[in-house]
């Protein structure tokens, strides 16, 4: 397609002031070096539009210590065997994009005034550096979580958990979270709901109680018809929920409340307090915990040094598609600095999605910076709020994966 490749170069230049995919650096023919930590949703993206405006002149590199993606819904589906941590797993070896090199190794060290990564392989310098690590799990912060409960956050606890789940046979159940704030906010309605679907399908609902905890006064505080739909539902299937209460402690059969209240359990399914990764913390980027950036360009103290995603002190959802619209504002900004494009404030947007277990998904758009208050847009459950969401999935399989 010759012709239309012609034609996005001839946009590319009219945009940007630049002929399409022509190295620069502030005016020499220079590439700028471009380092991104973390190839999650926001790693991902940022790589993909900087592939897509510089092609061959890109000058990226990826750096991720896994092997491979996995969208973080998709470890619902694993945990109740409807599916296997190996068929949701994405090989990072197929993402392949003109200019990106992604390369796995694990970050030792960040010095972000010098924009220098040190990995168990080398050291890598920067003119540009934007951290999204993500954020990892302190299981250690929660006493008896390891020992007692269960985790479904993480692909190895979700795979735990399906090894466990066919051998439950009744009793009370616990949903817990235990920190805020933490990915995905109707993560845990979501397990849940599709908690009572299984129950139900193996016929020991009736011998089982489901109660949720969590620190909100709202499952999905973003959209108040999200959040009472899912009241609703879980007034229907018989699901306690415990607001504005965090699980503090685990003892053999007994969660403990921040309040002193205790639950007694038989299986508990646990939401780790999340932290940004050591290697970040050890930088001293972080402040009261999460790294602080200013939210229109997420740009930290640090110049020409950016943090996307989870461990991002945004205020926003810690959720994939607002990593997304802030790769989107970086890489504009960006953009904007090596070739004069037009910088793109960070929107604030993105999607919450929720599985209802029964086949039917309801999800809300938001957002929350482009307008003078926050604007939801809320899709009641429904089989075709499923169909959204393979959509969504199938987007983001093709663009980054070529899958």
């Amino acid at each position: 397609m010759p012709e239309l490749n012609q034609a996005l170069l001839q946009v590319t230049e009219c945009i940007f002031g630049y002929p399409g995919r022509r190295s620069f650096q502030n005016g020499s023919n220079m590439k700028s070096r471009i380092l991104i930590l973390g190839a999650g949703f926001g790693g991902l993206e940022l790589a993909t539009l900087l592939s897509e405006a510089l092609g061959e002149d890109a000058d990226v590199t990826v750096i991720d210590q896994r092997d491979n993606f996995v969208f973080g819904y998709s470890r619902i589906d694993v945990m109740f065997g409807k599916t296997t941590l190996d068929a949701v797993r994405l090989p990072y070896a197929s993402f392949a994009k003109p200019g990106i090199r992604l390369v796995k190794e694990t970050i030792t060290a960040i010095d972000a005034g010098a924009r220098r990564v040190t990995t168990d392989r080398g050291t890598f310098e920067a003119d540009f550096l934007v951290i999204a690590l993500g954020a990892d799990y302190d299981m250690g912060a929660t006493p008896g979580l390891a020992e007692h409960g269960n985790e479904f956050y993480s692909d190895a606890g979700a795979d735990r958990l399906r090894q466990i789940m066919p051998g439950f046979s009744g009793g009370p159940i616990i949903v817990g979270i235990c920190g805020f704030p933490y990915k995905c906010p109707p993560g845990p309605s979501e397990c849940a709901l599709t908690l009572h679907h299984y129950l139900t399908e193996r016929g020991i609902r009736d011998a089982c109680d489901i109660t949720f905890v969590s620190p909100l006064s709202s499952p999905m505080p973003a959209s108040a018809e999200m959040a009472q739909a899912l009241v609703d539902t879980f007034d229907e299937y018989g699901i306690r929920l415990m607001r504005q209460k965090t699980v503090v402690r685990l003892e053999p059969g007994m969660a403990v409340l921040d309040d002193g209240t205790e639950l007694p359990f038989a299986l508990f399914l646990g939401v780790p307090k999340h932290q940004p990764p050591q290697v970040v913390i050890d930088s001293g980027l972080t402040e009261d915990g999460w790294v602080p950036i200013d939210l229109p360009t997420l740009e930290t103290r640090s110049p020409d040094v950016y943090a996307i995603g989870d461990m991002a002190a945004t205020g926003l959802p810690k959720s994939g598609t607002f990593a997304e619209s802030a790769a989107k504002s970086v890489s504009s900004s960006i953009l904007a600095k090596i070739a004069g494009a037009e910088m793109q404030r960070n929107t604030g947007q993105g999607t919450c999605i929720v599985e209802f277990g029964d086949g039917r998904v309801s999800y809300a758009q938001l957002d929350f910076l482009t307008g003078p208050k926050l604007e939801a847009v809320f899709h009641p459950p429904s089989v075709a709020g499923k169909t959204f969401k393979n959509g969504f999935d199938d987007t983001r399989r093709a663009r980054w994966f070529n899958i």
